[in-house]
């Protein structure tokens, strides 16, 4: 599909300003401050601080408050369109842990109370009340969330992927995120004053935004913005503190300029991250200062008036700026009385009416994740973005741990059709990082290094890997625990600042990137068991510069308590299991090596010819039996009944005679199971056959062929590796 351009023809909003996209712009019109004291859950007087909460009373039901505030934000962007969306893309970051809290400090065991606890659920819960069939991707790359979703759904949409695209971002309120960014000193007692002089920190917030994104050759009549480009970058600096020059912010400022073919001088408004902590505005600052030589454009934050909602704030600002284009007017920074002049920025203060054509917008969040995009009026004639063919993915290295041990370990035990699971000591795990570096890491963090650093050395390539993927089902278990203990212990009164900046999904990816260097995109996805899919997916999405060496990883930990609460398929099995996998690609024009794609991604809930559509979406019976020699089958333990029919259907239906091997009865299970197997694939496909313990009656050879790794259940996906 060529000459598409990607407008917004949909968007909702439920922020603690207003509920309403119409509400939304009265209230900013009017100078509206949404901020005040926390009465969500109770906190000792001495640590009462403001917060940007919606004060609307919600249908509880058992259905978490994150859930219920993207369905409101989504059934407003979907008011007039005309059927389910084609795919779903959400940012997010808290997911149902507002509920999980309460029955953590209760000390509940039932697991069903832990049903909605991930944060893929929230995705989840809205293409199954909005019947999409399609892909569903979960971003957790913290603050930067919203807009990276906005990158991926744009670029689904250049790829002809969908025609319409479901993107926003969803947080609420916790004790997690409330203590977390309190013990890290950034919360500001007087509110958000972002770039003020005397500006102390940020107010954390709620809310969500929706936009329904619809790739089209010309405007339609119902489009109040386009999406012109988006860019993505990594500082590769901390975990939690910003490059203090702006490095990496200006990065990501340039890539959404050059992938919206416009330049500088074309931008009328900025839409600033502007969080009013010290060192987050001032190195925003220092970026604008280098990207604009001469007068910068109109701008300012609005978190002063919205608070800090996180993974939704892009989001959210995106639908505001898109307001801004069509209504005509800026929104103002409150909170500002002074303006820092150090900062050399000129905010607008109070809300003004100015005809915007083009606006730029930033989020940028822990691990250095930065994330800008680029939106113009609908009106404008422009040249449209030729959507290009995707080169593919060439392997190059490739690493797995498993009860069983890393690589070699477990690739023996697995050809001996011997189990992998249990839990690989720590000790081995780190058994290749440097002291310094996994000092205050905790498991998950080490097990995605382990196999990061792995990989990368299998590949043999002396270039550090420009961009990060990482997939990961229930994220860093050990820090969310013991962040949440401590605090309860102490009566919410101390808990651990190591463990909160360690607690966010994405924190494996930003410390692989710091390992390597890693400026380029550092997306971490999320998705339940289908995790490391979702990271493969954004992965052939967003890598475009040929000869780019990239790193896609997949990896979680077994957690005596929480993996058994909230994962059905652990508590199903006695043997625990964790581990993960690693592929290190290259973008390659040519390949004479073993190239690895997603293949298929679709929601089976309400989805009855969904096995169909796969064998169809694979080539048909024809093209499954002349590209396939193996099929590795994902069988996740909570869905064994349903994914075996899936199977058996798959099997007949296809008419496929090679070896079929349900791999999870050997790695154990855990969500990332998935990623072991590809590590297996590759392995099996260098040596051109399938181990004969494995393969029953049926040859073991592959005959050139390649291996299909299917996933069933919820979803059903699809993943080949083929030469």
């Amino acid at each position: 599909m060529t000459n598409i351009r990607v407008y917004i023809t949909g968007t909702g909003l439920i922020t603690p300003v207003a509920r309403g996209v119409l509400e939304t712009k009265t209230s900013i019109m009017n100078d509206v401050r949404g901020i005040g004291p926390v009465t969500l859950f109770p906190v000792p007087r001495d640590r009462s601080l403001p917060v940007g909460q919606i004060h609307e009373s919600f249908e509880a039901d058992g259905l978490p408050r994150t859930h219920q505030l993207a369905l409101i934000a989504a059934k407003e962007a979907l008011a007039d369109s005309v059927g389910p969306p084609d795919a779903i893309v959400i940012g997010g970051t808290t997911g149902g842990m507002t509920l999980t809290e309460e029955h953590l400090k209760r000390d509940d065991t039932s697991r069903d109370l832990f049903k909605y606890h991930a944060t893929g659920s929230v995705a989840e819960y809205l293409a199954a009340k909005l019947k999409c069939r399609g892909p569903v991707i979960t971003v957790s790359t913290a603050c930067s969330s919203g807009t990276a979703a906005i990158k991926i759904a744009l670029e689904m949409l250049r790829e002809g992927k969908a025609k319409n695209v479901l993107v926003g971002g969803a947080d609420s309120l916790c004790r997690l995120t409330y203590y977390g960014f309190n013990a890290l000193q950034l919360i500001d007692p007087a509110g958000a004053r972002p770039l003020d002089r005397d500006r102390r920190g940020m107010t954390v917030s709620e809310g969500a935004g929706m936009l329904l994104l619809e790739g089209k050759e010309q405007a339609p009549d119902n489009a109040t913005a386009e999406i012109l480009g988006a860019g993505l970058s990594c500082d590769a600096y901390h975990p939690s503190t910003p490059d203090p020059e702006g490095t990496g912010a200006l990065a990501a400022m340039r890539a959404a300029i050059k992938d919206g073919c416009i330049s500088t001088s074309d931008i009328d408004y900025i839409n600033l991250h502007g969080t009013g902590t010290i060192d987050n505005d001032l190195s925003e600052a220092r970026a604008l200062d280098s990207l604009f030589a001469e007068d910068k454009p109109l701008l300012s934050s609005v978190k002063g008036a919205f608070g800090h909602s996180l993974a939704a704030a892009g989001a959210i600002e995106a639908v505001i700026s898109a307001m801004g284009i069509s209504g005509n007017f800026v929104p103002g920074n409150a909170g500002c009385n002074t303006p820092d002049p150090e900062l050399h920025l000129n905010p607008v203060i109070e809300p003004i009416e100015r005809d915007i054509q083009t606006v730029l917008s930033n989020s940028f969040g822990f691990g250095g994740n930065n994330a800008s995009v680029v939106m113009g009026s609908p009106k404008e004639t422009r040249a449209a973005i030729s959507s290009q063919t995707p080169l593919p993915l060439t392997v190059v290295g490739c690493a797995c741990i498993t009860g069983a041990g890393k690589t070699r370990m477990t690739e023996k035990a697995v050809s001996e059709s011997q189990s992998c699971k249990g839990i690989l000591s720590e000790r081995e795990v780190s058994k290749d990082l440097s002291p310094k570096t996994v000092r205050r890491l905790k498991r998950l963090s080490r097990l995605a290094l382990s196999l990061a650093i792995a990989a990368h050395k299998d590949s043999g390539v002396s270039d550090n890997p420009n961009s990060i993927f990482f997939g990961t089902g229930w994220g860093p278990l050990s820090e969310t625990y013991d962040f949440l203990t401590k605090l309860y212990e102490s009566e919410e009164h101390f808990t651990s600042p190591t463990d909160f900046i360690g607690s966010v999904h994405n924190a494996p990816a930003g410390q692989m990137a710091i390992q390597f260097r890693s400026t380029g995109p550092n997306i971490t996805t999320t998705g339940g068991d289908y995790s490391f899919e979702q990271s493969l997916m954004t992965a052939s999405l967003l890598t475009k510069v040929q000869d780019d060496l990239i790193l896609v990883v997949g990896a979680d930990e077994s957690h005596e308590i929480l993996s058994n609460l909230f994962d059905d398929s652990v508590s199903g099995d006695r043997t625990p299991a964790d581990g993960g996998g690693a592929i290190c690609l290259k973008l390659e024009r040519t390949s004479s090596g073993l190239r690895l794609s997603p293949s298929f991604f679709e929601y089976s809930k309400n989805n009855p010819s969904i096995i169909s559509s796969l064998i169809d979406g694979l080539g048909g019976p024809d093209g499954i039996k002349l590209k396939y020699g193996a099929v590795l089958a994902g069988i996740p333990g909570s869905h064994r009944e349903k994914g075996e029919e899936q199977l058996s259907k798959f099997v007949a239906g296809s008419g496929f005679e090679g070896p079929v091997i349900d791999y999870r009865r050997l790695t154990g299970e855990f969500a990332s199971a998935s990623a072991v197997a590809a590590v297996l694939a590759v392995c099996f496909a260098r040596e051109g056959k399938i181990p004969e313990a494995l393969c029953g009656r049926k040859s073991p050879h592959l005959n050139g062929k390649g291996i299909l790794i299917i996933g069933l259940g919820k979803f059903v996906t699809a993943v080949e590796v083929i030469t």
